[in-house]
Order: structure tokens, then C-alpha cells, then sequence
């Protein structure tokens, strides 16, 4: 990325629209722009938590492994989402690995330290970390809720109508959700099998609530889908 394009992404981003304009030429110049691959690990589990990230093109998964080696996705990330910043608040290791799901991808990577040298003069700054990761948290806890009180079948298509109200469109009276998910990526998302996933999305189709193909899912009436 041009330096140019980095600096108007960081001014862009609405973690720093608290920051002076001496603030934002050093986040500029401590950040790196890297490029990657699809299948592509930005970091894997046991790495050194050293930085936090920002995903200016292509599309990633955060996920983990389970005990019985299943791979389990925390979450989907796109464009403009900051990623890696457990080592603010004290984690020395990954517990979880990053991999492009869509390449080419692109990342702007910015040193933990370096960021703390901005937290430590930008009380506001801190403010607006405090309220991202607790965002991130309520997100993690209604996820766990929905696991535990939920049936398979509630939680697949609670990921659906999430999925395409975040970044979906409008399509005369239906909702067209474009992606690049295998139907066991959703199975990982939403802690079910590929099997499971593959009987609600069919039933679901049959009852005439959704359309879908290996890239797109359109649902035909948000308020039926249930």
C-alpha cells in the first residue's frame, strides 16, 4: 500500500478519529503494509501477541482448534477490521491463528509498543479501545449464549440473517448475501457439523425461506426465516 493510501485508511479508521494530526504521522510511519496469499497464516497459536492488525483488503478467519483437533472460527473478517489486539491487554501468546480466506489479502501491522506509546499520550484513545473490545466481548458472550441455549438448527440461521444484515443488500423485496464460505466453514462458525449445515440450509430452501449456491445465499423474507 502507498503511503499515501495507508495514512488516509489510519485517518479513516474510526479508532483514531481521536488523534492530532502529529499523532496520525507517527501511526503512519510505525505502520507496515504487507501482503498475503490466500491459505496464507498471518500468525498461528503459540506466536508472540507483538502486534495488532488492520485488514485493508481480502477477507480472513480467526480460529482455533479444539482438543479433538476440529478447527473452530471465532470470527469472519473483512475490510477495515483491526484484529490482534489481545497483546494490549496482556496476552504474550496467540490462542488463535489468522488465515486469508480470500487473497490477495493486505495488512497494516503496527507494533503493540508503538501503540502504547500513543495510548499513553491519547487518554481518549484509550477510551475508544476500551469500547472496541467490549464490543468484541458482548459479541463473544452472546455467541457463547447462543451455543448453549440454542439448537443447531436456531443457530445456523441466526448466522445466516447476522451474516446478511451486516453485508448483505437489498434485493427487491429479498436479501442477497455474497460470500466465499464452505458450508463447513459455516458448520466451524456455528459449532455444528458440514451434515447439519447442509440439512437446514436444504430445508430451509425447500420451504421456499432461502436460495443459496456455493456463492451467494439469498433469503426472501427476513421476517419468516425463524
Amino acid at each position: 500500500m502507498k503511503a499515501t493510501s495507508k495514512l488516509e485508511f489510519l485517518s479513516q479508521f474510526p479508532l483514531f478519529d481521536v488523534l492530532t494530526e502529529e499523532e496520525l504521522t507517527y501511526l503512519n510511519q510505525c505502520t507496515e503494509s504487507k501482503s498475503y496469499k490466500k491459505y496464507d497464516n498471518i500468525y498461528l497459536e503459540g506466536d508472540l501477541s507483538d502486534s495488532i492488525f488492520f485488514l485493508t483488503k481480502g477477507v480472513l478467519k480467526i480460529a482455533t482448534h479444539g482438543h479433538d483437533g476440529r478447527e473452530v472460527i471465532k470470527s469472519i473478517l473483512h475490510p477495515h477490521a483491526m484484529f490482534g489486539e489481545l497483546g494490549l491487554l496482556g496476552e504474550e501468546k496467540r490462542q488463535s491463528f489468522a488465515e486469508v480466506m480470500t487473497g490477495p489479502a493486505e495488512c497494516l501491522i503496527l507494533k503493540i509498543s508503538d501503540f502504547k506509546v500513543l495510548m499513553n499520550q491519547n487518554h481518549q484513545l484509550c477510551l475508544n479501545v476500551i469500547n472496541m473490545v467490549g464490543g468484541k466481548l458482548r459479541k463473544t458472550e452472546q455467541r457463547l449464549e447462543s451455543l448453549i441455549f440454542k439448537d443447531a438448527r436456531a443457530r445456523i440461521i441466526d448466522f445466516l440473517k447476522d451474516s446478511v444484515e451486516k453485508r448483505g443488500r437489498k434485493v427487491g423485496f429479498e436479501m442477497l448475501l455474497k460470500h466465499t464460505l464452505t458450508q463447513q466453514d459455516i458448520a466451524n462458525i456455528t459449532g455444528t457439523s458440514r451434515q447439519t449445515v447442509t440439512s437446514v440450509l436444504n430445508d430451509l430452501r425447500k420451504s421456499d425461506l432461502i436460495y443459496f449456491n456455493r456463492r451467494s445465499i439469498l433469503i426472501r423474507d427476513m421476517q419468516k426465516l425463524a
